[in-house]
């Protein structure tokens, strides 16, 4: 019996030694973060979500979220301003562990990276020349022949474009400073953008650009971005944006970032919004 035994174990052990090792446990990002002691978030360059105040500090709607964040984590908040079409690609890179960009949540852009809950909601409509446009009268005769529209490229208003404004001429531009002088300049007549961006454009040249549709042509909601896989990560993202937005802090922010201009004295130009 004990020969038989022996042999059984041999043959266990032989067998055992043949098998795949275990995978080692996986280090999700938020362990980085908290080993690292430093939230690296991907930001771009839009107004009121992230811009370089007139001291040459970054402030903004997604400043404040991520400095909240890195504190509820307990390490240090680092951002990372990079332009709005290279964000995807870099946090694949590993150059920071999430998106807070004002990114509207996209079934193209959820191909690519993992989605919180939403914690913005928004949308896009028009802000338009207003001595170009004098002469229409109605919002359909803008997707015509001879209208020009401009867009930001790979934001939500450029991919909606030419659905809304299929007739006219689109042009796509590198980033909303851009977009908007050509608006200012009359080479655009028509400029697609989200809602915040077209509100706070109207409020800064009031004297030549025209907001005729307050209200947003088509609705979207913001996630913060995560890569794919990252599941402890983004579930801890979004039991913060559930706790946040219980205790009304979140209302706070958006409310002091999107419904005053109470610190529009420390920005250069009032435009400018992701999606």
């Amino acid at each position: 019996m004990s020969r038989i035994l022996s042999v059984l174990a041999f043959t266990l052990a032989a067998a055992l030694a043949v098998l795949p090792a275990a995978p080692a446990a996986f280090a999700d990002t938020l362990d980085d973060v908290r080993a690292r002691g430093t939230l690296r978030v991907g930001v771009s360059a839009f107004v009121p979500w992230t811009f370089e105040s007139r001291s040459g500090a970054l402030e903004g709607f997604e400043i404040d979220v991520g400095q909240r964040l890195a504190q509820d984590i307990g390490v240090e908040a680092a951002f990372v301003l990079v332009p709005f079409e290279e964000i995807i690609p870099r946090l694949h890179a590993g150059e920071f562990d999430m998106i807070a960009a004002g990114m509207a949540i996209t079934p193209a852009r959820a191909l690519e990276i993992n989605f919180s809950r939403p914690y913005f909601e928004s949308g896009v409509t028009i802000a338009t020349n207003t001595a170009a446009t004098a002469e229409i009268e109605r919002l359909a005769d803008l997707n015509a022949p001879g209208v020009s529209v401009a867009a930001v490229t790979d934001t939500l208003a450029a991919a909606l474009a030419p659905r809304l404004f299929g007739e006219a001429s689109l042009t796509l531009f590198a980033d909303s400073e851009a977009a908007r002088a050509s608006v200012l300049a009359g080479e655009s007549m028509v400029y697609i953008a989200s809602v915040p961006e077209a509100k706070f454009f109207t409020l800064k040249h009031a004297d030549a650009v025209d907001l005729p549709l307050p209200e947003p042509m088509v609705r979207s909601v913001a996630g913060f971005g995560v890569r794919k896989g990252e599941h402890d990560w983004l579930a801890f993202l979004n039991a913060w944006i559930e706790a946040r937005t219980a205790d009304l802090w979140l209302t706070s922010a958006h409310g002091h970032w999107f419904e005053s201009l109470d610190w529009a004295d420390r920005v250069d130009d009032g435009g400018g919004a992701a999606e």
